[in-house]
């Protein structure tokens, strides 16, 4: 008996011992330390979730927005909340396989259990309806709206405005200190990327009530403390839109690769950068489509590649005008004075044709741009030399980055003394590799938005602007237009010797080599040139501008594997000019028909006069 009483005396004492300890735990969790535990507990019980904001739109010189946004639905998954039985469901409703969907969760699942992670965006409206119908019986599926992008035509401004992909995971830690997330979209080509700082625009901030295990219970302080997204800066084009797409339909209606890039010359304002081929946005837009980038990644073409600013081949003819300025400014010939052009030059055991060994006759400075004369210019280059052939071309921005505002521009290349000494060794080289530079082959490269640059300073007489695309934007945390500035400077050329060169490329198109430019009623300046090709057939050049008298327009078009450039880049000036100057328009084929016609952009016009009022921009 008396060791049974011992025996409960020992249990009573190790039950109000155990209940003791955990009393005064209690007590010190519960009143000494509640503050700290309290403040623990209030965090773990908001969630944040980011706001993607609209970015900018892109709006042209006419006031037309031809980049704008529209709502993009995304369905999203909280690992921690969602009962992975409901996958099957979740993807029928969607319309998606189940193995994708499984391995879009799970990939959401390794990267954070309790924050959304997004599986599929870009979904369309009846898919969108079915989950949002049924997300009573699936917790932790989210439906958020964020943006994607508006194009009059998807097959439009491909590579002028350029498209947007998902942060890449190895660029994620880098971007993370500008503020960018996992499921964050960034500009990766053209304008989207150049002008990514002002076209994002900042994330927002919206808290969620959690319980404990992770579970939606509310918004937080009913929405008092989220912070709402700022739209990105809207951007003001120097682009005419209906010139940009005309000049895109134009270069695929040819069917070969190739550039035009058109320049206001009283500003340097680009008016048109088309590249071709070119791929449809909407592949990027929203969700990648996978076949759609196989399909671009792997074609021979390579349309990812903007020609514009990175295509470099010799400008052939077309720089004759720069040997031709050098001779004149430095008096090293007389314009009048005639030259026998009987077809070939000779120099050492080589002869060098000039007309296919035809000849063009006596010709003198003017008659030798407006027919092309290599035999007039392969003894000119031995009079100006070649420090100031190379000097010329300098002045004019060749060798190097003209500035314009698209990634990826290339500078080309200009030979020099220095450069031949370097590649090939002091006095290893000879001057008979002046011949070939006097007509713009050899070593010399250029890419089309330079050649543009240089027409546009040829039209204007002398000034040499920097080619850009975006005049300004407007601020949308103030309302304020920002306009940009660029650099321009003035050459010290005459101007009569611009007035002898206005003469010689107007003989061009009015009965030289590029009389397919011409447009009734409209004094065009124009040169072709061709850039030989080792690997097929020559590419075909072509600048002009126009009107001769007072130029709006001036361009460099490039068409690949074409052969001539007058037969096959100055048609497309032609028609370039026509629209721009004259108002005239290409009737629709049945070959453009699958492009958006020239009045989407008068009814988007109309569409869009209850938008943000514009800002005043002065007229070019």
């Amino acid at each position: 008996m008396d060791k049974i009483l011992r025996s409960t005396v020992l249990v009573s004492f190790f039950v109000i011992t155990l209940f003791s300890i955990l009393f005064i735990r209690l007590f010190y969790l519960q009143v000494l330390n509640y503050q700290q535990l309290g403040s623990i507990s209030t965090t773990n019980s908001i969630r944040r979730i980011w706001v993607q904001p609209p970015r900018g739109r892109m709006i042209d010189r006419n006031g037309v927005v031809i980049v704008d946004n529209q709502p993009l639905y995304t369905v999203m998954i909280v690992p921690s909340e969602f009962d992975k039985k409901r996958t099957d469901f979740l993807a029928w409703l969607m319309q998606k396989p189940e193995v994708e969907m499984m391995e879009m969760i799970k990939k959401g699942s390794a990267f954070n259990r309790y924050s959304a992670a997004t599986i599929s965006r870009n979904l369309d409206a009846v898919a969108i309806a079915r989950v949002s119908e049924n997300l009573w019986q699936l917790p932790g599926v989210h439906i958020e709206t964020d943006n994607k992008r508006l194009y009059p035509d998807s097959l439009f401004g491909s590579h002028l405005f350029g498209y947007l992909r998902t942060v890449p995971k190895e660029k994620l830690e880098e971007l993370s200190e500008r503020g960018y997330t996992q499921n964050d979209k960034i500009g990766f080509s053209g304008l989207e990327k150049f002008y990514e700082e002002e076209l994002k625009g900042q994330k927002g901030m919206r808290f969620e009530m959690v319980t404990p295990f992770g579970k939606y219970a509310g918004k937080y302080d009913d929405g008092k403390n989220d912070i709402p997204s700022l739209k990105g800066n809207d951007l003001y084009l120097s682009i005419d839109g209906g010139l940009q797409q005309l000049a895109e339909q134009l270069l695929r209606k040819i069917g070969k690769s190739g550039a035009v890039v058109a320049i206001d010359p009283s500003t340097g304002g680009i008016l048109a950068l088309a590249s071709a081929p070119d791929y449809d946005l909407n592949i990027f837009n929203g969700s990648t489509d996978r076949k759609g980038w196989h399909d671009i990644v792997t074609s021979p073409q390579k349309p990812l590649f903007n020609r514009t600013v990175q295509a470099v081949y010799p400008p052939g003819s077309i720089y004759k005008m720069i040997l031709a300025m050098a001779a004149l400014e430095g008096k090293k010939i007389d314009p009048a004075k005639k030259i026998l052009d009987n077809g070939a030059f000779v120099y050492g055991h080589r002869r060098f044709l000039s007309n296919e060994g035809k000849g063009h006759g006596w010709v003198d400075m003017r008659e030798a741009i407006t027919v092309s004369s290599n035999v007039y210019f392969y003894n000119l280059i031995f009079n100006v030399g070649f420090e100031d052939w190379t000097k010329y071309g300098a002045m004019f921005g060749f060798g190097e980055k003209t500035g314009v505002d698209m990634p990826g521009e290339r500078r080309g290349l200009l030979p020099s003394t220095d450069y031949y000494d370097k590649r090939y060794g002091v006095n290893k080289w000879t001057q008979g590799y002046l011949v070939s530079l006097a007509i713009g082959q050899g070593e010399l490269g250029t890419t089309p938005v330079q050649l543009a640059t240089y027409a546009a300073a040829i039209a204007n007489k002398g000034t040499l602007f920097q080619p850009h695309i975006v005049n300004g934007y407007r601020d949308t945390a103030t309302g304020e237009y920002i306009s940009y500035s660029y650099d321009k400077r003035q050459l010290p050329v005459a101007k009569t010797t611009f007035d002898l060169i206005h003469d010689g490329m107007r003989g061009v198109v009015e009965r030289g080599t590029g009389t397919l430019a011409q447009v009734p009623g409209v004094t065009i300046a124009g040169k072709t040139g061709t850039a030989q090709n080792p690997h097929g057939r020559d590419h075909a050049w072509f600048i002009a501008f126009a009107p001769i008298e007072n130029p709006k327009i001036a361009m460099a078009i490039l068409v690949e594997n074409a052969g001539f450039g007058g037969a096959i880049s100055a048609p497309i000036a032609r028609e370039l000019i026509r629209f721009y100057i004259k108002g005239e328009k290409l009737p629709v084929t049945a070959t453009q028909k699958k492009w958006q016609p020239y009045a989407t952009f008068s009814q988007q016009a109309d569409s869009t006069k209850n938008s943000t009022p514009l800002a005043p921009l002065k007229k070019n």
